[in-house]
């Protein structure tokens, strides 16, 4: 079963670390595909990893 607060938090933490990529790629005046790119990543490959590690998974009594 998974836990929604435990996905919602963690999904919070995700955005903001794309955010964060984002603002820095802005600094750094990238190019527009890498805005398209690292965000989305960080998204999903953030996501899988938690899934993988069990992060999201409600803790059995």
């Amino acid at each position: 079963m998974v836990s929604k607060i435990r996905v919602l938090l963690g999904m919070l933490v995700l955005l903001a670390l794309a955010l964060g990529a984002t603002a820095l790629l802005a600094a750094m005046k990238a190019d527009a595909t890498w805005f398209t790119i690292v965000p989305l990543g960080i998204l999903v490959i953030g996501a899988s990893v938690g899934q993988s590690l069990g992060w999201f998974n409600k803790k059995g009594r």
